[in-house]
């Protein structure tokens, strides 16, 4: 059973960075994704546009007026116009919000020190190592060696890979006094057997109490260090130091709490997790930790030969099937959200270019139509300033009422987006304001062209149309 178990944490590639088949996969979709963007702009957008641009001017303003297009087909084609200025505000507000969430992920304190950390698996023969006893022993001999290699300042087991997620250990202690109900009530944390200079390998401050000594032996008392937010929920408004934590199946192995750290990520991104810790030297599970955290004085991976080849002449039957920085690590978790933000940013820019086109279209097709009617303002005393505001108040209206539209869709659409959230509510007032400002300032830009155009309208020649 404890082969079978210790065989579960032996991997041989870094847990959570994407498969070179996942990243094909994901390039494909984002090609993919890009392809129909394109094709949907060319076919909605500038078609359209393309067509309105090859209206003879002269043909236009020799056309009777009823002919020119009547009051309902321009507001069909506004209303229309307004609608893509909605579902461009509900992309871009999406595009948004997963950047936004994307960024405070990146950004996310680990309460660890990820620069120079080295995180290594061994992989070792089970008819050697077999059983705890002997899987303690080999790292007794064999931390030393890797803390004499140059360059490497610190070294501790620990037990799997950063963000490993359930291939982790987890339990449930009991404070010492609790009832079998409250037991029960209690928090999974995350459990991990480490050396003495864990914490200053990790680079984890020790807020309260002590870390582990080398005095942390089998024949000294049971002792533990806990993170924040186990002692919180353990003994609120208490210190910690000195109180008694119940271990094992039948909660039968008491153990007393010396020191209390910060909850890390170490094991999820997005959620600081209560852990823990336990001296490698009292241990009690079945087997040992068969990862290494190493803390390097320069690049981490510039020593992983000599971590190979000390490793294979201390210990023949043991080989570092792999090693990788916790920043390669970091990409992993971080591949997905990076994926989902590209994606939507792509699909929110073909939104708004569509928008834009769709405005100018409509502000185009409307100086054209309506330059008799320009023509006699500007003969009653109307000047290109005025006729220029009218144009793009049109335009502004018509965005402001597909704003409006996009707002009420976007409130709507993007609690739909809550699982891929970060420390962002799908309705996230800076979100909003931001790019409803922006598409705001697409419409004017998009207005401002058409509207110059009647800057150039000769009143003499408008006039004399038929």
């Amino acid at each position: 059973m404890a082969a079978a178990a210790l065989q579960s944490f032996i991997a041989f590639a870094p847990a959570g960075v994407p498969r070179l088949d996942e990243i094909h996969l994901n390039a494909a979709a984002l090609s993919g994704a890009v392809a129909i963007a394109g094709v949907a702009m060319v076919l909605f957008g500038l078609a359209p546009a393309i067509m309105t641009s090859r209206v003879e001017l002269q043909r236009a303003l020799r056309s009777d007026t009823r002919q020119s297009g009547s009051r309902r087909s321009r507001l069909a084609t506004e209303a229309l116009v307004a609608g893509q200025v909605a579902l461009a505000l509900v992309v871009l507000s999406a595009a948004g919000l997963i950047a936004k969430s994307l960024l405070k992920l990146e950004r996310a304190e680990l309460s660890l020190e990820p620069s120079g950390l080295l995180i290594g698996e061994l992989a070792v023969r089970y008819d050697q190592h077999d059983d705890a006893a002997k899987q303690r022993a080999l790292l007794e001999r064999l931390l030393p060696q890797l803390r004499a290699i140059p360059g490497v300042r610190g070294v501790s087991p620990v037990v799997a890979v950063p963000f490993a997620g359930a291939a982790a250990w987890d339990g449930r202690p009991a404070a010492e006094g609790q009832s079998q109900e409250e037991s029960a009530a209690n928090p999974m944390l995350n459990m991990d057997v480490v050396t003495p200079d864990y914490f200053e390998t990790l680079g984890i401050p020790v807020l309260r109490g002590r870390g582990f000594t080398e005095a942390d032996r089998a024949d000294a008392p049971n002792v533990v260090v806990i993170s924040q937010s186990a002692a919180r929920h353990y003994w609120p408004g208490q210190d910690p130091i000195g109180k008694r934590l119940r271990m094992g199946a039948d909660l039968e192995r008491t153990v007393t709490v010396i020191g209390v750290v910060p909850d890390t990520r170490y094991r999820d991104l997005r959620n600081a997790r209560p852990s823990v810790y336990f001296p490698l030297r009292q241990s009690f599970f079945p087997f040992a930790p068969l990862a290494l955290a190493l803390r390097m004085s320069g690049a981490p991976d510039a020593q992983v030969p000599v971590i190979r080849r000390v490793i294979s002449e201390t210990e023949p039957g043991v080989a570092l099937t792999s090693a990788a920085s916790f920043e390669t690590y970091l990409d992993g978790p971080l591949a997905q959200p990076r994926l989902n933000a590209l994606l939507l940013a792509v699909f929110a820019g073909a939104a708004v270019v569509l928008a834009a086109v769709g405005l100018f279209g409509a502000m185009a097709t409307m100086v054209r139509q309506r330059t008799r009617e320009l023509g006699v303002r500007m003969a009653l005393g109307a000047n290109a300033g005025d006729l220029r505001r009218m144009v793009m108040g049109r335009g502004l209206t018509i965005a402001v009422i597909g704003s409006a539209l996009g707002l009420i869709g976007a409130l709507v659409a993007n609690r739909l987006l809550l699982g891929l959230l970060y420390d962002v509510t799908p309705t996230d007032p800076a979100t909003l304001t931001v790019v409803t400002g922006f598409l705001v300032v697409v419409a004017a830009v998009a207005s401002f062209i058409p509207a110059r155009a009647t800057t150039r309208i000769d009143p003499v020649v408008a006039l004399r149309t038929e």
